[in-house]
């Protein structure tokens, strides 16, 4: 997720009432995953909640104070109020493990784990929860992460992605960038003029042009979807030519996963489909102000 569509969220919440300390102190983050099964929502009290298995699953509580919340595969991290990044492995009700303070962002991808400090500098690290920081970059605005890719927006909005070990070579793929996703092979930007630019394959790829007038690109598996700044959200599945789908309208946040999609009204209500484009939605929670899908 994008600061531009944080600013757009933030506001539209504000006008519905769902706004508290969490979404004020929003952070860019990702929000897609990348076909698990757990859905994570953050209520306008600064609570998280997390379920596991179907669309109907039961909630469990995993914190409060929460400013946002983060899935990959059997992982959960929050960002608190107080800047203190967490995580949990194992079970929804698994022991939280404190891996870093003074943080604005958490990013999650298989066994690695990220966070963007209050300075800009960009911290991952690979394997167990007490795993050894590895300093990746300074002077970044967001971080984002996976499989063995690393990618970050700079301060000036140039993008840079690595691949292989957190001491690979940094590859710049974009200037002007105010958002950048990441999954599989696939790399794809935001520019601060609304363009979603996607490339597929290695890291000099040529771009494709996907859409304009956009607030939020996200990425999972082989779908793309773009939110745009007239709340319009739109997924395709395939190659990057294929058609875009409508999916909703008067939305504010999209998320995928696998073959999940999930989107976020102005009024606080998270639905999530599951199966092709044309699914059905399913009402997850009210009152929510971020939703993540792993």
């Amino acid at each position: 997720m994008n600061l531009k569509t944080l600013s757009a969220v933030a506001a539209v919440l504000a006008l519905a009432g769902l706004t508290g300390a969490a979404t004020a102190n929003a952070v860019p983050a990702t929000v897609s995953g990348d076909g698990g099964n757990r859905i994570g929502t953050l209520r306008a009290n600064g609570d998280a909640y997390v379920k596991e298995g179907g669309l109907s699953a039961t909630w469990v509580k995993e914190s409060g104070d929460v400013k946002q919340v983060a899935l990959s595969g059997n992982r959960i991290g929050v960002l608190t109020g107080d800047g203190v990044a967490w995580v949990k492995e194992g079970g929804l009700s698994a022991t939280w493990v404190r891996e870093a303070d003074d943080v604005k962002q958490i990013a999650l991808s298989g066994d690695r784990i990220g966070v963007l400090k209050d300075n800009g500098d960009a911290y991952v690290k690979e394997g167990g929860l007490s795993a050894t920081w590895v300093k990746e970059h300074d002077k970044v605005k967001e971080l984002e992460l996976a499989g063995n890719r690393i990618g970050v927006v700079t301060g000036n909005g140039d993008a840079y992605v690595k691949e292989g070990g957190l001491s690979a070579t940094w590859v710049k793929e974009h200037d002007n960038v105010i958002g950048i996703d990441l999954a599989g092979n696939r790399i794809g930007v935001l520019t601060g003029d609304g363009v979603a630019w996607v490339k597929e394959g290695g890291l000099s790829a040529t771009w494709v042009r996907e859409h304009d007038d956009v607030i939020q690109l996200e990425l999972s598996g082989n779908r793309i979807g773009v939110l745009t700044d007239h709340g319009d959200a739109y997924v395709k599945e395939g190659g990057l030519s294929a058609m875009w789908v409508h999916e909703y309208e008067h939305a504010i946040q999209i998320a995928l996963s696998g073959k999940r999609i999930g989107v976020l009204k102005g009024d606080g209500d998270a639905r999530v489909k599951e199966g092709g484009l044309s699914a059905t939605w399913v009402l997850e929670a009210n009152n929510v102000t971020e939703l993540a899908l792993s």
